[in-house]
């Protein structure tokens, strides 16, 4: 064999390796896309116990709240950033239609005006 047959053989088999890295990345990134695609836990398929628990055990959680609503719950005021403040949240649950689910994050100095 050659010294240019060598080079050329051993040029084809870095490009092979790139192509295989390159579909690797490309997989690895799509990988993310489908986890974040899971549908969010719904309260009002859930007990209140059950609703409430979740929030108690994830410490800040988004769940649905309605066909087309959502809401970000959390189990206190460390699970807001600095500047908020907590405020109860009751939503309709399976069993309860005003269940204490846990708090949602709110503005401390603007409490009388809604952010919804």
């Amino acid at each position: 064999m050659t010294d240019a047959s060598r080079q050329s053989l051993f040029a084809l088999i870095v490009c092979a390796a790139l192509l295989v890295c390159a579909a690797l990345l490309v997989c690895a990134a799509l990988l993310p896309g489908a986890a974040s695609a899971q549908t969010r836990p719904d309260v009002t398929a859930m007990t209140c116990a059950e609703a409430s628990a979740l929030v108690t055990r994830a410490g800040a959680i988004v769940l649905t709240t309605g066909p087309i609503t959502y809401s970000r719950f959390v189990r206190d005021v460390g699970f807001c950033p600095l500047p908020e403040t907590t405020r109860p949240s009751w939503e309709m649950t399976r069993d309860d239609p005003k269940c204490f689910v846990g708090y949602v994050c709110r503005d401390k100095f603007n409490e009388g005006q809604s952010r919804d």
